[in-house]
């Protein structure tokens, strides 16, 4: 009766041991095990499904420290009935009251209940086996670093050793790690052109988890936020989920363009280091127009800096906030993003009394980010991995750059591509009559993962001729060929339709 809870072969780039163990507890629950008969024998199951030995009798050891199985000698492991009948106990007594049940009837009471609902808003929907395709074109993941992998795991070891355990073992409410912070003040912020005090950087869980918190302390209704368009869709969708009216800004080959349209905005959301989802660099004219714009005009600036050390041809560029000596520029920055984006670390560097009221929002909301990550984080910078990190990453993404700037040119040459400085994605214009869901849908059948570009503008009819590719996540090797299917893919919708 196992048999069938193995017949999805194991993934042997994941624990062995934990998928073995989490198949057999499905297994037990399920009923799938006789309990008056032994389970195999560990050398039977084993040879079954295609593992160790040694892999089977440390999982049948867990079970029984965990209380599924109960071991006799000379005879084997059994079903501990007692235990596994209090387990189906604490999932069958569960009976919910018919207001909150799933159901499509009672269902709606939820609906009637709740002021927002966050799942209507228009969002980026990048496929979650995004790595079954062969050329993914997709933003926002990058290739596995072995060397930073080990790395990291160092730091998160030497986190947990005797000299670094008090700064995480306890709940530091709503403080942050001083070293982190330390770290952050000296080492990061001057290669942006920086200075902070303490009181003036919160950590958080990513960039976007500040802006959020931003977005609740600085908008709401009556409130008039200047948008990049097209720009990051998220951050509209935080904005307007606070009921403020949203102001599309356009966007250039020198990045946002600043005009009398910034007149009566609040504020204004700029991604100048790399616009999402152009990755154009705003210039240095552009940036002082903009300070100076918002000095005049009282508007706070919100520079969402995520990727700010990938530029590939010149100087890398101070932060807006570095040309702002009128206090008025919120600065969001990642450090994660470049390094492990499910790390989830990032910090806010703005005023001393934002920051307070960030701190006691963030209290409210889940006390602080985990402290062990945030002493691990400190210590791989300290340990100047961090920056060699980012190194490799720069090297690694300017050559796929180039190569993606090149093959671009020669296999699309009907396309328009938006000219960057660096960045880790590609902004494309396709050729007249190309709808981008089509092309998303075509390519796909060639192992082509693009994403369609329309989710990115402000409006309830964007257009459908652009598309956005990232290269970070595919290999170098892959990107020629994977344009030339994308090609074909364009050449398929002209011949067949959509």
């Amino acid at each position: 009766m196992l048999d069938r809870y193995f017949l999805e072969p194991l993934d042997h780039d994941r624990g062995l041991q934990q998928q073995v163990h989490d198949r057999l507890v499905e297994a037990i629950l399920d009923g799938g095990v006789t309990p008056h008969l032994p389970l195999p024998a560990t050398r039977d199951l084993a040879t079954r499904i295609g593992v160790s030995r040694n892999t089977v009798v440390l999982v049948y050891e867990r079970l029984v420290e965990d209380g599924y199985l109960t071991p006799v000698r000379r005879r084997g492991h059994f079903i501990n009935e007692q235990y596994v009948r209090q387990q189906l106990n604490v999932r069958l007594d569960y009976r919910p009251s018919a207001l909150f049940r799933g159901d499509e009837a009672e269902g709606k009471a939820w609906t009637e209940r709740l002021r927002q609902h966050p799942s209507r808003h228009r969002n980026i929907v990048k496929p979650a086996n995004w790595r079954d395709y062969r050329y993914p074109f997709i933003y926002g993941q990058v290739t596995t670093d072995k060397i930073s992998i080990a790395r990291w795991r160092d730091c998160t070891r030497l986190a947990g050793t005797p000299y670094h355990s008090n700064a995480w073992v306890g709940d530091l409410i709503d403080a942050d790690d001083p070293l982190l912070v330390e770290q952050i003040i000296s080492r990061v912020l001057p290669q942006r052109g920086l200075k902070a005090r303490p009181e003036e950087v919160l950590i958080t869980i990513g960039s976007q988890n500040a802006l959020y918190m931003v977005g609740q302390l600085l908008s709401g209704p009556g409130t008039r936020v200047g948008l990049e368009n097209p720009g990051y869709v998220d951050a509209r969708n935080i904005f307007a989920a606070t009921g403020a009216e949203l102001v599309p800004l356009p966007v250039d080959s020198n990045g946002v363009v600043v005009d009398e349209r910034l007149a009566g905005c609040n504020l204004v959301y700029v991604t100048p280091s790399h616009q999402s989802p152009t990755s154009v660099t705003l210039s240095l004219q552009r940036r002082l127009a903009l300070v100076e714009a918002a000095r005049r005009g009282d508007v706070l600036l919100i520079e969402d800096d995520y990727e700010h050390e990938l530029n590939f041809i010149g100087a890398q560029r101070g932060a807006l906030k570095s040309f702002d000596n009128s206090g008025r520029t919120i600065y969001l920055g990642s450090l994660s993003k470049a390094l492990f984006p499910g790390l989830r670390l990032g910090f806010a560097v703005a005023p001393e009394p934002l920051i307070r009221e960030m701190r006691a929002l963030r209290r409210l909301m889940y006390r602080h980010p985990s402290a062990h990550d945030q002493r691990a984080m400190a210590i791989f910078i300290v340990e100047g991995h961090l920056d060699a990190h980012i190194r490799r990453t720069r090297d690694q993404l300017a050559r796929k750059w180039t190569v993606m700037q090149r093959e671009l040119a020669r296999l699309l040459p009907d396309c328009r591509v938006t000219a960057t400085t660096g960045g880790s994605a590609v902004w494309v214009r396709l050729p007249e009559g190309i709808d981008c869901w089509d092309l998303q849908r075509q390519a796909a059948k060639r192992g082509v993962l693009v994403e369609p570009g329309d989710i990115h503008f402000i409006g309830d009819e964007p257009p459908r001729d652009t598309i956005r590719l990232g290269f970070a996540a595919i290999p170098a090797e892959l990107i020629a060929p994977g344009l030339a299917e994308l090609h074909l893919a364009i050449d398929d919708l002209r011949r067949d339709g959509p």
